[in-house]
């Protein structure tokens, strides 16, 4: 029996929702638990119907998707979340990852690419399109808010853990990262989780903007 991934879709428009909920109920991996008009009721069903992962619109009424984004994993680090909104702007995509999103993806995304998504985020891995990774790279690179490296600071990561993390930067899964590297994927998850616990941050693109507000990389 197939072990069905919990979704929550999240989006202040009915008709969209209907629409997304439809399109994964053809997946037999794929069940959709509950569905929230906002933000504020987003935080309350993640709770009540414990999805494995949510679909999250940013530009919501009552309480916006990044807002939710930060609460739910307050809340519960077993979820994933993945943006799923319209908007491509530079300060909402460092916003998203910044709240805790594993993936941001625009709305007009290939199905099989949301699908793919769904599955990955699942699994704890990021999908991001390298157009929005490039975004997210550049926007932390460029912004006032960057924290310059302090001399004498060195640098935590070795040699190999920067390697991962720049392609992890291009938006690389980690089975294409263990190709480009030659090596498996469990030796890239081990380097990711090292690379977390120096950083002290919970996820890999808060990994990338600390490394890269921190000159790391």
């Amino acid at each position: 029996m197939i072990k069905k991934i919990r979704v929550m879709l999240v989006d202040d428009q009915a008709l969209f929702r209907e629409a997304l909920r439809t399109l994964l109920s053809y997946q037999d991996d794929l069940e959709v638990v509950a569905e929230a008009a906002n933000g504020e009721e987003a935080v309350r069903y993640s709770i009540q119907e414990l999805p494995d992962v949510i679909l999250m619109d940013l530009q919501m009424p009552i309480m916006s998707g990044v807002d939710a984004t930060q609460r739910i994993r307050n809340l519960r680090q077993d979820v994933q979340i993945i943006a799923l909104t319209t908007f491509d702007d530079d300060e909402l995509i460092i916003d998203a990852f910044k709240a805790g999103a594993i993936g941001y993806l625009l709305k007009d995304v290939p199905s099989e690419k949301l699908f793919e998504a769904i599955r990955s985020a699942s699994r704890g891995e990021y999908s991001i399109a390298p157009p929005i990774m490039a975004k997210l790279v550049s926007e932390v690179t460029k912004t006032e808010r960057v924290i310059q490296r302090k001399p004498g600071i060195d640098n935590p990561l070795s040699r190999r853990e920067r390697e991962v993390l720049l392609f992890v930067a291009e938006g690389l899964s980690n089975k294409e990262i263990a190709d480009k590297l030659v090596i498996s994927e469990g030796t890239v998850k081990n380097h990711l989780s090292n690379i977390l616990a120096k950083l002290e941050v919970r996820d890999r693109g808060q990994a990338v903007i600390r490394a890269k507000e921190s000159g790391f990389i």
